[in-house]
């Protein structure tokens, strides 16, 4: 463990929660695309101040993202430093291949939750899973042994018992703030057929394109952490989903923050904002923490 690793362990010992901020921008210009929901566009909104707010990626969006940099694509496994962090691995007929760390519902996909395996592997620990009190401790140690992300991402295991559910303890979004529209439009060219039935895919057709402007980019990250400490999985595992946390903050701001063609941005800089006396030098540096932890 390094001395800044060390020191931030010592310092989030009695927390509550771990809070950090990182400015953004775009990678070039000044334009960016939000995310955008159906029948209700872009996510505008007004602070109580007046200031006009924009989100750009929602906390679900974000808990994809955070998971995506733990899977190396190149060669459909786990990210080289996380190698042996459990997660649970689906082999297909066809050969092809998902894992708990990739599907969206973490534990609770389909193709995951409905295995005896998985069913026996929790409701071993859980008993009754349906009735009865239940143990929320024994739920997270179940959980954190076949995969800790879903411990640190949250997970609602409703195919197994409607009560089983695990919230988040690292959430995030990003925003921004003071947000102005870049109207534009184009063109879809037919050099054959310009005057052709557009329904049917012919013809030229036109188009309208909005992007934004923002005084301010901001991404937010939140570690729950008086809830990890309630679900009693002790000091290792604790400094494990710590260190778990950063990597995937660290991996996320380094290189994964181009969101979309239209939305490629980029950080400047990232500051704790709680607990007040706590500084990171150096971000990046703590990302061979998660190694030494598994």
């Amino acid at each position: 463990m390094t001395a800044q690793f060390a020191t931030i362990c010592d310092a989030l010992q009695n927390e509550p929660r771990l809070l950090l901020e990182a400015e953004l921008k775009p990678v070039q210009g000044d334009r960016f695309q939000p995310t955008g929901f159906p029948d209700l566009g872009a996510a505008l909104y007004l602070r109580p101040d007046g200031t006009e707010m924009l989100l750009i990626e929602s906390a679900q969006s974000m808990a994809n993202r955070l998971e995506s940099v733990c899977w190396d694509d190149a060669v459909d496994k786990i990210a080289a430093p996380l190698a042996g962090l459990p997660h649970v691995v689906v082999n297909f007929d066809n050969g092809q291949q998902t894992s708990s760390l990739q599907e969206a519902h973490r534990l609770n996909s389909p193709y995951i939750v409905n295995s005896d395996k998985v069913k026996s592997a929790i409701t071993s620990e859980v008993g009754n899973a349906e009735s009865g009190v239940l143990d929320i401790r024994k739920l997270a140690h179940s959980v954190y042994r076949l995969d800790p992300c879903s411990v640190l991402h949250g997970v609602f295991l409703e195919k197994i018992a409607g009560r089983l559910r695990l919230q988040r303890l690292l959430s995030s979004f990003i925003e921004a703030e003071h947000v102005q529209t870049a109207t534009s439009g184009g063109v879809k060219l037919d050099r054959s057929n310009p005057s052709g039935d557009a329904k049917q895919g012919f013809g030229n057709v036109p188009f309208t394109r909005t992007e934004y402007t923002a005084a301010k980019i901001t991404a937010y990250f939140n570690l729950d952490l008086a809830t990890m400490r309630g679900y009693g999985l002790g000091g290792a595992a604790n400094r494990l989903l710590i260190a778990l946390a950063l990597y995937k903050i660290t991996q996320l701001l380094q290189g994964g923050l181009r969101l979309r063609t239209a939305c490629d941005l980029e950080a400047e800089k990232a500051t704790v904002t709680r607990p007040k006396n706590l500084q990171i030098e150096d971000l990046a540096s703590l990302r061979d923490e998660v190694t030494e932890a598994l």
